[in-house]
């Protein structure tokens, strides 16, 4: 059973762990169809109703508009790959200002490194992936997005092994995508794969930032 504090208090992450979770085990129900569509999106925009309420200020509205962009592209990916894809561009182009928005005052050179290596490999082992498949190009400057979002995140002043982590897995659940799309792996190893990373990391992003903007204090004079 589910920790009471949990349903009590944070209800709608509640909500989301019991959708993402479960879709993980329906995702190749013969249900399908719309009401599939809808519960995939479920996890993330509950994340993302979580983090409405529980945010703080304008940071707070910004990582419930990342999430909003990722659950509105869950479902879309069903319809459109491309379509999805240019609304968690949507979401990655936001997440990168809210991590600029957060930057970490000291970053070790360990650290710039990897967020180097983020914002450049990431792309290029898309392009690695893709070439010669049709709109290998669009995957390649997709995934530029997407290794800025994750380099964003790691020189972010929010919890690296929560954040930068989940930007990570973001990352990883992506190339993965690709790499069954262009037949690098099989599908039947990517599929096991890739919900587990992508709503995991996003999950430990929503409640890495969340938690954050909670002990942060209260402006001057409020």
């Amino acid at each position: 059973m589910p920790h009471p504090a949990l349903a009590k208090h944070r209800p709608w992450l509640l909500a989301s762990l019991v959708a993402g979770v479960s879709y993980f085990f329906v995702s190749d129900d013969p249900i399908g169809g719309a009401w599939l569509m809808l519960w995939k999106g479920a996890g993330v925009a509950f994340l993302a109703i979580y983090a409405a309420f529980r945010g703080k200020g304008v940071d707070g509205l910004l990582i419930a508009a990342v999430l909003m962009f990722g659950a509105m592209g869950d479902v879309a990916l069903e319809l459109s790959f491309l379509g999805g894809g240019s609304l968690f561009a949507v979401g990655h182009v936001i997440a990168i200002g809210l991590y600029l928005r957060n930057r970490r005052e000291h970053a070790r050179g360990s650290q710039a490194m990897t967020a180097a290596a983020l914002l450049l490999l990431t792309p290029v082992i898309a392009g690695l992936i893709t070439y010669p498949v049709d709109n290998w190009h669009v995957a390649t400057a997709y995934s530029g997005v997407v290794g800025a979002m994750a380099a964003a995140a790691w020189l972010s002043r929010f919890p690296r092994y929560r954040v930068g982590a989940g930007a990570v897995m973001f990352v990883v659940s992506d190339l993965l995508i690709f790499a069954g799309e262009a037949g690098a792996l099989p599908r039947s190893v990517t599929e096991w794969l890739i919900w587990p990373l992508y709503y995991g990391g996003q999950f430990l992003i929503a409640t890495g930032v969340v938690q954050t903007l909670r002990k942060d204090p209260p402006p001057t004079g409020a």
